[in-house]
């Protein structure tokens, strides 16, 4: 495969049992291509290994006075010269694209776990954590990747050149033979060190980079209450922090480089003169001297490359632990409690959504509102319905059903083009209006129709002004582009335009929560009207305790401690259960104990839920 033909059609299915095992499935997932870069590095370092022979041959020539062994030493060196700039640059281009595709399989490999669990994600595992296991981990691990080719030729290298010398000279090809692989395990014992220092580091970016991202999502909120500074400051400690650890760490890699510059270096002052002491004695020639001397100088070309495949597995190894941590989660399969599982298509995955954990009934192609007293708990349940793992819960619980079928145990994509849900605070991200607008969907919702259902003309003028664009119609506003996450709208901006985006896809039913939480009471009451008049046939559950929202339902759902505690329409829960009343007044404990010595008549209460919205 080339980097032209990314993404993979299928990433494949990762070998997540521990680092060492991912590290080696990925290896293998590209074996041709490894092969590729040891045949091109063995080209390139045996060419370069090969040069001193073809000096000393010359040397050799011109001591003996020979002119045809001179003439076939240079033709020798310019071929050697060509086949070492041949196999250089095809080396260069094979493991610079294995790095490449090793790296894009793993993110592909993120990519599908992330829209596989959801939300859910962050709830198992920190947000500062899959960030940096998507950015700085699979560079790590494409780096090891594209390293461990070309020790391999160096390895196979090295081999064959201390087995040529000893052949070659024994005396002087011993020492060395003997030599390099104690040069190679005088580095072995500063591994454990380094590594630990280089996950002490990486640990400490990790938070850094959570810290950012808390602080820039929350930077609305600190301006107001003036808290930017204190945040400003905690980051300032934590990037402190990441640099001293950094330092640490190159400390410890600064000495494994100089034990590889010293300790080769010693071999080769032996080597010569060890060697000198030889030619005086006429035991070699000096131009077996010269060659000897060339190959101990090339082979700490080779050093360099067990020096750094050292240091790529040192920072891969836990960069692979991290990948598999993320990787290795599972969409939990719940029970059925012995439910059917029916054919899964598109006839199955319609009718009644009920969820027998709380016993909540969205009937098919009705506007049910859920009323819950804890928003966590209604947070919860909306991703249940969505067959998201909320990651809360002990033990099994049963699965949520769309039309008798459990969510759970159909596949994925049939589950999400099913039931889409809105988060509470859902993400928009950046690009045109348009790009946002472009999503899966069945075609029977225009952008038009979805824009006028989430009342949002006044989002259109905001981003055509902040845009630059000509007013007009509402296509120019089309090309309007969106910063990131939607930060220069407000949040009512925001809300209406993810409604807009969920209204496009027309799902079988959709799951919205606390989707007006933002929005003005006027045009709160707007969006109840679009978003009931355009999902007419389909099914849509919206958790909100908004009564102008509920007082446009068909059926009105209260979920108190966990189960369903009521069921009817507003004006009916209002009058009947005190409860429910109290949570969609937002009546606190203390208005409680005072409303008791007061008490009045229901449908004055009523009257007045509705004055106030």
């Amino acid at each position: 495969m080339q980097i032209r033909d990314l993404p993979y059609t299928d990433p494949g299915r990762p070998d997540v049992r521990s680092g060492p095992r991912f590290l080696v499935w990925l290896g293998r997932g590209q074996l041709g291509g490894q092969l590729k870069a040891v045949l091109w590095g063995t080209v390139h370092m045996a060419s370069v290994a090969l040069f001193p022979v073809a000096v000393g041959l010359a040397v050799q020539a011109v001591v003996d006075r020979s002119g045809g062994r001179l003439v076939a030493s240079g033709g020798l060196m310019l071929l050697l010269g060509a086949l070492t700039t041949l196999g250089d640059t095809m080396l260069h281009r094979v493991a610079v694209t294995n790095w490449i595709l090793a790296a894009a399989r793993v993110q592909q490999l993120l990519a599908r776990k992330a829209a596989e669990l959801g939300a859910a994600l962050t709830q198992r595992v920190a947000a500062g954590e899959v960030v940096a296991v998507s950015t700085g981990d699979v560079e790590k691990i494409g780096w090891f990747v594209e390293a461990f080719s070309r020790f391999t030729a160096a390895a196979f290298t090295t081999v064959v050149l201390c087995a040529g010398l000893v052949i070659y000279q024994p005396v002087l090809g011993g020492l060395i033979a003997l030599g390099v692989p104690l040069l190679v395990l005088a580095v072995l014992p500063l591994l454990p060190p380094a590594t630990a220092r280089a996950d002490a580091q990486r640990d400490k970016a990790g938070y850094a980079t959570e810290l950012a991202s808390d602080t820039v999502a929350g930077l609305r909120v600190l301006r107001g209450i003036g808290g930017e500074e204190l945040f400003l400051e905690r980051y300032r400690r934590a990037s402190q922090e990441v640099r001293s650890a950094a330092v640490h760490s190159a400390r410890m890699w600064a000495l494994i480089a100089a034990v590889q510059v010293v300790l080769p270096g010693l071999l080769l002052i032996a080597v010569v003169w060890y060697g000198v002491h030889l030619v005086q004695q006429n035991t070699i020639g000096v131009g077996e001297l010269v060659t000897v001397y060339g190959i101990v100088t090339f082979l700490l070309f080779p050093l360099r490359q067990f020096e750094e495949i050292a240091q790529a597995y040192s920072f891969a190894l836990p960069s692979a632990r991290r990948a598999v941590k993320v990787l290795g989660l599972q969409r939990p399969a719940a029970s059925t409690q012995g439910q059917p599982s029916a054919p899964v298509g598109d006839a199955a995955l319609r009718g009644d959504l009920y969820d027998p954990v709380t016993g909540l009934l969205a009937p098919a192609g009705r506007l049910t509102a859920v009323v819950c007293g804890d928003p966590d708990a209604g947070g919860r349940l909306a991703a249940r319905l969505g067959g998201h793992a909320t990651g809360t819960g002990t033990g099994e619980q049963p699965s949520v059903l769309l039309g008798g079928v459990a969510l759970d145990e159909v596949p994925l994509p049939a589950a999400r083009a099913a039931v889409l849900v809105q988060d509470k605070d859902p993400v928009l991200l950046s690009g045109t209006l348009a790009e946002l607008l472009d999503v899966p969907s069945s075609g029977a919702v225009t952008a038009e129709e979805a824009l006028t259902a989430a009342q949002c003309d006044d989002v259109l003028a905001s981003l055509v002004r902040s845009s630059a664009l000509p007013a007009g119609a509402r296509g120019d506003a089309m090309a309007a582009r969106i910063t990131e996450r939607g930060r220069s709208l407000s949040g009512g901006q925001r809300q209406r335009l993810a409604l807009a985006r969920s209204l496009v896809t027309d799902p079988e039913v959709l799951v919205l929560d606390e989707p007006t939480s933002a929005v003005d009471a006027h045009t709160e009451a707007r969006v109840a009207d679009g978003v009931r008049a355009l999902r007419r046939g389909r099914t849509t559950v919206v958790f909100t305790s908004s009564p102008l929202v509920l007082d446009r339902a068909d059926r009105v759902v209260f979920v108190h401690e966990d189960g369903v505690a009521a069921v009817g329409t507003h004006t009916e829960l209002v009058d009947t259960h005190p409860a429910y009343r109290d949570v969609v007044t937002r009546r606190t404990d203390d208005e409680d104990d005072g409303a008791d010595e007061t008490a009045g008549d229901p449908a004055d209460e009523r009257e007045q839920i509705g004055e106030s919205a």
